[in-house]
């Protein structure tokens, strides 16, 4: 699935810089119109009540109540969405003290990391074994836009894909391969863990959201079929065991037998070859000691 290529990827909203004002400049401005008030205030308590005085008045209480207005606070890695009666004017990631005319409104997003741990999901493998699997995930909002505007709630948004891409990673590989012939969740933690990166961060794309790491967190199977897996398990490992014990030592037979010939060290006819291979596969393939016997007659008695 591309979801760059998407209908709603199509008409997805696009960040961009806001028209804002450092505050403190307005802090100033503030303090100016403060004072046009209190000047009028002290002439009308002095007995000049001509309509200049008023309209000073007027005009400052407005020009103050504006500013004041206009005041908002931006933290790091804090930004604030501007907006003219639903219109999307511009993002401010300026952090500290900000000032926007005051019609204009302002709807504050995180841009910090975000750590999540899904919850444990049971879901089935490549070859139909229920298996238990979570997943932690690092992400953050790159595009304030999209994730205000482009879903309806970011945050719910992600854990939900979050779910539906752990699913599919899950069922896409089997549990184990005890002859490692091919990936499996178990053996290729690392492998797997980029490809969820890469299948998460093609789903959140269109919340504004960029996926930083995801890393398995719990994988083991299903505590209805554990015994029997583990069985299994502990059986092909011995499987495996056994074959490499066998193939070493038929290894070791056939450079005896080579040796022997070469070396001119005794000569045996196939009777005698085939009850010694028979004598050394017992000895090198056998899990107990065995008991040497001391032939005292010839070869042939």
């Amino acid at each position: 699935m591309t979801v760059g290529n998407s209908p709603a990827s199509l008409n997805a909203s696009q960040e961009r810089v806001a028209s804002t004002q450092s505050g403190y400049l307005m802090l100033f401005l503030l303090l100016i119109s403060i004072a046009a008030p209190v000047w009028a205030i002290i002439q009308l308590t002095s007995g000049h009540k001509d309509i200049a005085v008023i309209a000073v008045l007027a005009v400052g209480v407005l020009a103050m109540t504006l500013i004041l207005c206009g005041f908002y606070l931006i933290q790091p890695n804090q930004a604030a969405a501007i907006l003219l009666f639903g219109d999307y004017r511009g993002t401010d990631r300026n952090a500290g003290l900000r000032w926007v005319l005051p019609w204009l409104t302002r709807t504050k997003i995180s841009v910090r990391v975000h750590n999540i741990t899904s919850d444990k999901l049971k879901v089935n493998d490549l070859r139909g074994n229920p298996i238990e699997i979570a997943s932690n995930v690092v992400w953050r909002v790159t595009d304030t836009a999209q994730a205000l505007f482009d879903v309806d709630d970011y945050r719910e948004f992600v854990h939900i894909q979050i779910e539906s891409a752990v699913r599919a990673i899950g069922s896409r590989y089997p549990y184990d391969d005890i002859e490692h012939k091919e990936v499996t969740l178990r053996g290729d933690a690392e492998h797997v863990s980029e490809e969820l990166r890469v299948e998460l961060q093609e789903r959140v794309q269109i919340a504004g959201v960029t996926i930083d790491e995801c890393r398995l967190t719990h994988l083991a199977y299903a505590q209805e079929i554990a015994q029997a897996m583990l069985r299994r398990q502990q059986a092909e490992a011995v499987i495996g065991a056994r074959k490499k014990l066998v193939e070493g030592a038929v290894t070791m037979v056939e450079t005896a037998l080579e040796q022997l010939s070469a070396k001119n060290v005794v000569h045996l006819d196939d009777e005698r070859k085939a009850a010694m291979v028979s004598n050394l596969m017992v000895v090198l393939c056998s899990e107990r000691d065995t008991q040497p016997v001391v032939n005292a007659g010839t070869l042939y008695q």
